[in-house]
């Protein structure tokens, strides 16, 4: 099995997702692991030879910031604040992005400005290698000073405490500690808030939805080709003049892809009756190449997230500062997931445009899709569901960034709300894997009508593949499991065709 050795260097997100996607361990290189023992090391100095309060070392916490602590109750201190954050409620997070977490917190903590054991690292490391995925809750996060109350779940098996999936079974702490010979960390003075404090909740949600923002951005690329050749849509929205004067990348870059899925295509090629499609087949360049710009802006700005540290207060050993400002703020991920959201529901939005469009009863097709509408309801109603998954979408784009709420006795009067952001954008991508199957449902049950003319060679490829597990509909037939499993083929089968 291949190992991934952190070094500190810059990591891209497609590194990240190679690492998960392929199973890859993970290890500290010589460097990194010196960095985190001399960090530890300076700050074990720091509080030992200096009486002067060190915020959240010899300090409590938020608005206990000015209390002291005895030297003794240090390591206490840091356990209690793991224990009395561990109060997330709601859903479970989903393993693959508590995996998530636990890479990217290795990765900020071994920048060597966090003061943490080299032992703690390694513990979090044997997690991620050994597919332990620490129980974490969806809720109880503000986004602001970190995310307290996910991280603490995250790290609360290291303490002995908390529960964990092994092997798709929840177990205690107690229980994974003995079936892997494992030995409850001590933490030392800072390491509770060097876990606690930090983005790696919103992270790895934001760093999964770049991923998965990608993919959709280019399934509905196709996707979208084939309801436009059902539609018996016209190609020159797609030319290369009247995309180059409107200067948008994103758009340049959509209408290419469509010239290079509907090359060899025996519907684009032949004459039209009607001189204009709507917009929601003229636009597509213009809608998909915003949400395409977008998404290439956002993944900037969580790129800068995942190499960065974000606990506080930040150890300099070379300089001899420790410093407590506000690295753990949210702010920056709030902003583009919200961002990020309205782009992936833009996409459905007009994915639902056009299956509407479908279901018109124009352009030579059936009236809902169906060869004998009346006696046949046909895909009325698939609309209706497309319909209704759209306008939550809308409801979910209202901006969690916007919103802050007064905390910890007005010491931290400002937060991000970046954890809701986040699980909503969660749900808004999910959503898209559904508006997608039931687009391709009509996409592909349209193209039939068009028969015997065929469409390019690259779309024919994914309609046949899309054929091997849903049929035609001739009469009306129970539709539920039909756009399930058109769901599941957007989902799961789609993304291997497209990259062949």
């Amino acid at each position: 099995m291949s190992i991934f050795t952190i070094n500190n260097s810059w990591v891209s997100l497609e590194t990240i997702d190679e690492i998960l996607e392929n199973n890859q361990q993970i290890a500290l290189s010589e460097e990194a692991k010196t960095a985190i023992l001399g960090c530890r090391s300076y700050l074990d100095e720091a509080v030992a030879k200096s009486d002067r309060l060190i915020y959240g070392i010899n300090t409590g916490f938020g608005s206990l910031c000015d209390t002291a602590i005895n030297t003794a109750d240090l390591e206490k201190l840091q356990r209690n604040l793991v224990l009395s954050h561990a109060c997330g409620a709601g859903e479970r997070v989903p393993d693959h992005i508590v995996r998530r977490m636990l890479l990217l917190k290795v990765l900020g903590l071994s920048h060597g400005h966090s003061g943490v054991q080299l032992e703690t690292v390694e513990r979090l490391i044997f997690f991620f290698n050994n597919n332990i995925f620490p129980v974490v809750f969806q809720q109880g996060s503000l986004g602001a000073s970190g995310d307290l109350a996910p991280l603490a779940h995250l790290v609360l098996p290291l303490l002995n405490e908390g529960t964990s999936m092994v092997d798709g079974v929840e177990i205690t702490a107690q229980e994974l500690n003995q079936r892997f010979g494992l030995q409850p960390i001590a933490l030392r003075s800072k390491e509770g808030l060097a876990l606690l404090n930090g983005t790696q909740f919103m992270s790895a949600y934001a760093s999964y939805a770049i991923q998965q923002g990608n993919r959709l951005l280019n399934q509905f690329n196709h996707i979208g080709a084939i309801s436009l050749e059902a539609y018996d849509g016209r190609v020159e929205p797609f030319g290369v003049q009247v995309n180059a004067i409107r200067n948008q990348v994103g758009q340049i870059s959509v209408a290419e892809t469509f010239r290079h899925l509907l090359a060899g295509s025996e519907i684009a090629g032949r004459e039209k009756a009607h001189v204009q499609d709507p917009y929601s087949f003229r636009c597509i360049p213009q809608v998909h190449g915003a949400s395409h710009d977008t998404l290439v802006h956002c993944a900037a700005i969580v790129e800068r997230e995942v190499n960065a540290v974000t606990d506080n207060p930040t150890v300099f050993p070379d300089d001899d500062i420790v410093v407590s400002a506000g690295n753990f703020h949210g702010q920056p991920l709030a902003l583009a997931m919200d961002f990020l959201a309205i782009a992936l529901a833009e996409l459905g939005s007009i994915s639902e445009r056009r299956v509407y469009k479908s279901i018109s009863g124009t352009r030579d097709l059936p009236a809902f899709l169906v060869a004998n509408p009346g006696l046949n309801s046909g895909f009325m109603i698939t609309q209706y569901t497309c319909a209704s998954i759209v306008s939550q979408n809308k409801q979910l784009c209202s901006p969690a960034s916007v919103d802050t709420i007064d905390s910890s006795n007005g010491q931290e009067d400002h937060v991000s709300m970046g954890a809701n952001a986040a699980t909503k954008l969660y749900r808004v991508i999910d959503n898209c894997f559904t508006i997608q199957g039931i687009e391709l449902l009509h996409a592909c049950q349209g193209l039939e009508f068009r028969r015997p003319l065929k469409t390019s060679p690259k779309l024919e490829m994914i309609v046949s593949a899309f054929r091997e597990n849903i049929p035609f509909v001739e009469e009306d037939r129970y539709l539920h499991p039909l756009i399930s499993a058109s769901t599941q083929f957007a989902k799961n089968q789609l993304w291997t065709y497209l990259k062949k």
